[in-house]
């Protein structure tokens, strides 16, 4: 074992020789959009990321699922066709899953890849000196929430859906390329709460300039508002903000 329980991260990782090592995550959550396809694209694309975070190809997964009884069985289709269909775009495939009853919709993927040992990209890894990149903009949570209280527009809303259900395959190819070796993904924990836990993790410091920050267009203004998911009040509380 390369990266389990003892120095966690974004995926567990199991050399399988000295060249190869295989990489597993579980990632999973309840709807954030109302479109059942694009909630399926979101969330595949949500639990792939966590392999490319650490330099891993995806190369199969398995469908994580739990429906209500009522949902129309149209509804769950369109939520797993967007998974495999985004599974699909990684190159990877739809091996099985499992699906249990449960009162509130969630999927997500059980997604396994593989790296190279050699390019293996941990939160471990940080270096006095690196420069912090963001592969893509801020604040999806900020407007997925706007969403839900009924004060998004809707092309706020679709950029928000582009970008929540785009790959990050190029962002690890370019990651590779370029020989970079500590990164994460960023999601529940947002930006802070995950740089806290990569600087940790490498026994750094970081700088972090607020103009520097991309944000999704319309989320200072949804902010402002007071729409903030559940889990920022969690998250400010646990990392002492």
């Amino acid at each position: 074992m390369l990266v389990g329980l003892g120095k966690p991260d974004d995926a567990a990782v199991w050399r399988l020789d000295d060249d190869q090592a295989l990489v597993v995550t579980v990632d999973f959550f309840t709807p954030v959009v109302d479109t059942p396809y694009e909630y399926g694209a979101i969330a595949a694309a949500n639990a792939l990321s966590d392999l490319y975070a650490m330099g891993a190809r995806p190369i199969f997964a398995l469908n994580v699922a739990a429906m209500p009884a009522n949902l129309p069985s149209e509804m769950i289709v369109e939520i797993m066709r967007g998974g495999a269909e985004k599974v699909r775009e990684a190159g990877a495939a739809i091996a099985g899953g499992h699906s249990v009853q449960d009162p509130e919709p969630k999927y997500g993927l059980v997604a396994i890849g593989l790296a190279q040992t050699s390019d293996l990209i941990t939160k471990a890894n940080g270096k006095p000196g690196d420069l912090l990149v963001l592969s893509k903009p801020l604040g999806t949570g900020v407007t997925t929430t706007a969403l839900k209280n009924g004060m998004c527009s809707p092309g706020d809303a679709q950029q928000a859906i582009m970008w929540m259900s785009r790959l990050n395959r190029l962002a690890a190819r370019i990651a590779l390329e370029n020989k970079v070796r500590a990164g994460t993904d960023i999601t529940g924990y947002g930006l802070l709460g995950h740089a806290l836990e990569l600087a940790e993790a490498s026994q750094v410091g970081l700088q972090v300039w607020l103009s520097s920050i991309p944000f999704l267009h319309g989320v200072v203004d949804y902010a402002r508002k007071g729409n903030f998911p559940g889990g920022s009040v969690d998250n400010r509380r646990f990392f002492g903000g």
